[in-house]
């Protein structure tokens, strides 16, 4: 068994049982063999079973029915080696918060987002603060190149408030770059846009 057949073995029980929901334990009671295959070769940057990248595989439909974990309240905690592991791997590839040139880059970003979130939950800070600092960048090419988050431009402390509660409430296991634009995209209608005075301006109107 490889991940594709894996996948492939998790839908297909999917579109059969046609449940509400499914989770890991799901999984497990319905096909042993994708989960032991999972458990042993699906692993995450700092340990335990990848799900965001087993339920991002899998059809769209079916995306939405994971069920995670309820995630008991964290400690807060700084550890920069977490956030150096994510780093080293997809260094290549942090070019994508800037300017992604294609899907795969685009999906690079998310895979790379969803890592840090995840470390973030946890309570660790430094992943938090990381996450906050590299989504930023995206956000800025998106307020000038899209005319619904365009609103948003010198909003800056509230795009910050905005990107910490995605950090914190993001549970589906989809595009986390996806939920973000959503997010922003929703909240910014009630936004005005704001007006920047020059001295010069200020002078003429005087």
């Amino acid at each position: 068994m490889d991940f594709d057949y894996a996948v492939k073995t998790i839908n297909k029980l999917l579109k059969e049982k046609r449940p509400d929901t499914f989770n890991c334990s799901w999984i497990r009671s319905h096909s042993p063999h994708a989960y032991r295959f999972i458990q042993t070769n699906v692993r995450a940057e700092i340990g335990g079973i990848d799900w965001d990248r087993v339920t991002r595989a899998l059809d769209r439909k079916f995306q939405k029915k994971w069920q995670p974990s309820s995630r008991s309240r964290s400690k807060v905690y700084r550890k920069k080696s977490e956030v150096r592991n994510v780093l080293q791997k997809y260094h290549s590839k942090l070019y994508a918060f800037i300017a992604p040139e294609n899907s795969h880059d685009e999906n690079m970003r998310d895979i790379i987002s969803i890592a840090l979130v995840r470390i973030a939950q946890r309570g660790n800070v430094s992943a938090k603060e990381e996450i906050m600092k590299l989504v930023q960048l995206t956000i800025d090419d998106w307020i000038g190149s899209c005319n619904t988050l365009s609103s948003w431009e010198g909003h800056e402390s509230l795009i910050q408030k905005r990107i910490e509660g995605c950090i914190r409430c993001y549970r589906y296991s989809g595009t986390f770059i996806g939920y973000l634009f959503k997010t922003l995209e929703y909240a910014g209608r009630g936004l005005s846009p704001t007006m920047e005075y020059s001295v010069d301006d200020i002078s003429e109107h005087s």
